[in-house]
C-alpha cells in the first residue's frame, strides 16, 4: 500500500518534491528560504527541486520587490490540479484498503487517530509556515 500511495504517476513527482508543491499549495506565494525551513532541506537542494517543479509547470517563482536577493514561489493551475488529482487517487487507494479491515482493526486505528494527529500537527506544516509569514509581513495600511 505505501508503494502505490507513493507512486504519482500522474504527476511525475519524487515524494520530496510533492510535499513542497503540497506546501506551496497549502501556504501561498513564500519565500525559498521558509520552504527550504519547512520541508528540512539545505537550500541547494530546494534550489534544485523547485527547478524540477518549474520545468513541469507546477509553481512559478517570483522576485521580491524590494529585495533583489530574495524570491517567492507559487503554485500554478496546473500544479494545483496535479495536486488535486493526487489527494483524489490517495483518498481512493485508503477507501479500498479500509474496506479490507476487520472490524478490530478499524476499531485499533480509530484509537490511534488522536495520537497521529498530534503528530502531524507540527510547526513546519502549512499552517504553520503561513503564521510565520504572517509575523514578518508588514502591516497592511
Amino acid at each position: 500500500m505505501s508503494r502505490r500511495l507513493r507512486k504519482h504517476e500522474l504527476a511525475g513527482l519524487t515524494p520530496t518534491q510533492l510535499s513542497a508543491l503540497s506546501t506551496v499549495g497549502a501556504a501561498g506565494p513564500v519565500r525559498l528560504g521558509d520552504l527550504a525551513a519547512a520541508e528540512r532541506i539545505a537550500p541547494s537542494t530546494l534550489t534544485r527541486l523547485v527547478s524540477v517543479l518549474e520545468e513541469h509547470g507546477y509553481v512559478q517563482r517570483c522576485a521580491v520587490p524590494g529585495d533583489a536577493r530574495a524570491s517567492t514561489v507559487s503554485i500554478t493551475e496546473r500544479g494545483q490540479s496535479a495536486l488535486e488529482r493526487i489527494r483524489q487517487e490517495t483518498t481512493s487507494l485508503l477507501a479500498d484498503g479500509l474496506l479490507l479491515l476487520a472490524p478490530d482493526q478499524l476499531a485499533a486505528l480509530a484509537a490511534a487517530l488522536p495520537a497521529l494527529e498530534q503528530l502531524a500537527d507540527t510547526d513546519t506544516s502549512a499552517a504553520g509556515l503561513q503564521r510565520k509569514q504572517a509575523r514578518q509581513s508588514p502591516p497592511a495600511d
